[in-house]
């Protein structure tokens, strides 16, 4: 029987979580989940464990490397990797079930939704999806559906406690550009990391934080910066 993998970094994440794995323990097929922690101090790693998880400790908090330590230890032949902030329609797998006996060097992520009903969130909606469209760079909080096989050849997530989505979709572009697939469903994400600044202030900040990595930065003084913004 075909399994999968659904692989979760989280720290703090005892008021989303439940929300998430009860959208995912509606999957009729057998599903493994991994809960990636990284030293949560409220309810998270029991709430995991109610929820029938498997829990794996990460002695730093970076979400790359949590990510890469649950990709490490999955048995699954598709990874799917999410954020513990994230929800998903019920009827999700229903609707990208067929992709899981497609070609396995395709890759995955969802249409981003919001959880908020404020108008400018549609409008980020809509430029975050073209970009992930024609420019095939989806970012972490869309999701990413991927081939165990094609994950380790392309070596996975780097141990980054920042960028470390953008790090591995554009070694995937490097070798896969036509392959990135964005699909016609939705995940909702929560608006929280928005909701005390202005998101297009803080959408251009964050933009030239990408700009200096991408041009060599230190992602240790990018991840200070990110910080003081964020």
């Amino acid at each position: 029987m075909l399994k999968i993998s659904i692989i979760i970094p989280t720290y703090d994440e005892a008021n989303n979580l439940p929300l998430l794995l009860s959208d995912l323990l509606c999957v009729p097929k057998e599903i493994e989940i991994l809960i990636i922690d990284c030293g949560s101090q409220d309810k998270t790693t029991d709430i995991a464990r109610i929820y029938g998880a498997k829990i794996l400790k990460s002695k730093d908090k970076n979400r790359g490397l949590q990510l890469k330590i649950g990709a490490d230890n999955a048995d699954g032949e598709w990874f799917i990797f999410l954020h513990a902030d994230s929800r998903l329609n019920g009827d999700w797998f229903t609707k990208v079930e067929s992709i899981f006996t497609d070609n396995e060097f395709y890759i995955y992520s969802f249409l981003l939704k919001i959880n908020s009903k404020k108008f400018f969130y549609r409008i980020l909606e809509v430029l975050v999806n073209l970009r992930s469209y024609f420019l095939k760079t989806p970012y972490g909080d869309q999701g990413l559906i991927i081939h165990r096989n094609t994950y380790f050849k392309n070596n996975g997530y780097s141990s980054l406690p920042l960028m470390e989505d953008l790090d591995f979709i554009n070694r995937l572009k490097n070798k896969n550009k036509n392959k990135l697939k964005l699909l016609n469903h939705p995940i909702y994400t929560n608006s929280r990391k928005w909701e005390n600044n202005n998101i297009f202030l803080q959408s251009i900040k964050n933009w030239n934080l990408r700009r200096r990595w991408g041009k060599g930065e230190s992602i240790k003084s990018i991840y200070s910066d990110y910080y003081k913004i964020n």
